[in-house]
């Protein structure tokens, strides 16, 4: 019964070395080791050839009854491993979404991009639709078709970033006016946000900016339902008590034209460096629209009259949160960004 007590050792010890597995590496190896074509059990089961046919037939039956059980554990021990490997990664894993969170630093809108969204929503209360055209631009929306002079300083290549092929950066968003005409008869209220490039760089001035500009067209649009607008639109931003001028000026698209100072917001109108003791500073343009453009786009003069105004969103960023070097706006820096957290 040598061999008997060979197996029977043989299972006790399998049984133990199986419980007191960790890692799926271990497992397999023990495995190779008693059920391989070279392990324990291959080994012991050779010598049966030598025992009495009696008692090889009750050691095979034995045998078969051990490797079953030895298989059947492994089974259950590679099952545990696997599920305890499986545990630990769903642990690592997790998310308890009822935790707070592990970083509060929430982004801020930059105030470039919250004025620009506030003037644009104002029009369009008004009833002004947004449209938009491409900052690569045909030197005749950007400037025949508005009237400018071949002449005007406005394009000389000390101002305009000039490509190839009659080309250019838009020096204003006043070609999307012209494109919008172009698309459309009256009435057309329009106002047209975006970027615009010049060459020009100092602490009031950036190469490229943001402009709104908007247009109405249509029949007895006067020079006091301009006023009326540009009124209601810059009480809106920076409150019903600021001071309003209206100043004569000229610009080639329109005419008559005018600039339109407000207070300054620094001084409250008593002169500081900031208005060069003025007590006003300028934040837009505006006149009717030109019979010349209006003939530049087929629409009839003499029975349509139209305004149009422009303004830069940078300007009238800095003077709602009186920041002094527009240079600030551009250098992305979180810092600067995060004191407009919640401001509108």
């Amino acid at each position: 019964m040598e061999v008997k007590d060979s197996i029977l050792a043989l299972k006790e010890g399998v049984l133990k070395k199986i419980e007191d597995v960790k890692t799926l590496d271990e497992l397999n190896s023990l495995r190779v080791e008693i059920l391989g074509k070279k392990g324990k059990l291959k080994e012991i089961l050779k010598s049966l050839g030598k025992l009495p046919p009696e008692e090889r037939k009750e050691i095979g039956k034995l045998a078969n009854e051990i490797k079953e059980i030895v298989e059947k554990r492994l089974k259950e021990k590679e099952e545990a491993i696997k599920r305890s490997l499986l545990e630990k990664k769903l642990q690592g894993e997790k998310i308890d979404i009822t935790l707070p969170p592990s970083w509060i630093d929430v982004g801020a809108s930059h105030p470039v991009i919250s004025t620009l969204v506030e003037i644009s929503e104002i029009f369009i209360a008004m009833g002004f639709a947004v449209e938009e055209g491409p900052e690569v631009e045909y030197e005749e929306y950007n400037f025949d078709m508005l009237n400018i002079p071949k002449d005007h300083p406005a394009r000389d290549m000390q101002d305009t970033f000039f490509l190839n092929n009659g080309m250019l950066l838009r020096t204003h968003t006043s070609p999307v006016q012209i494109r919008a005409m172009l698309k459309r008869k009256p009435p057309i209220a329009i106002i047209a946000p975006g970027r615009v490039y010049r060459k020009d760089a100092d602490p009031t001035h950036s190469p490229m900016f943001h402009q709104i500009e908007g247009l109405l067209v249509d029949t007895d649009v006067t020079f006091r339902d301009l006023k009326g607008i540009l009124k209601l639109f810059i009480e809106h931003v920076f409150g019903k008590d600021i001071p309003i001028r209206f100043r004569p000026s000229y610009f080639p698209f329109t005419e008559p034209s005018a600039e339109v100072d407000i207070g300054c917001t620094v001084c409250g109108g008593t002169g500081c460096r900031v208005c060069k003791g003025t007590g006003w500073l300028e934040i837009l343009g505006c006149g009717m629209v030109d019979p010349n453009v209006f003939r530049a786009v087929n629409i009839d003069h003499e029975k349509y009259t139209g305004f149009a105004f422009g303004l830069g969103v940078e300007r009238i960023a800095m003077l709602r949160y009186r920041i002094s070097d527009i240079r600030i706006l551009f250098e992305n820096n979180m810092n600067f960004n995060l004191q407009f957290k919640g401001i509108r």
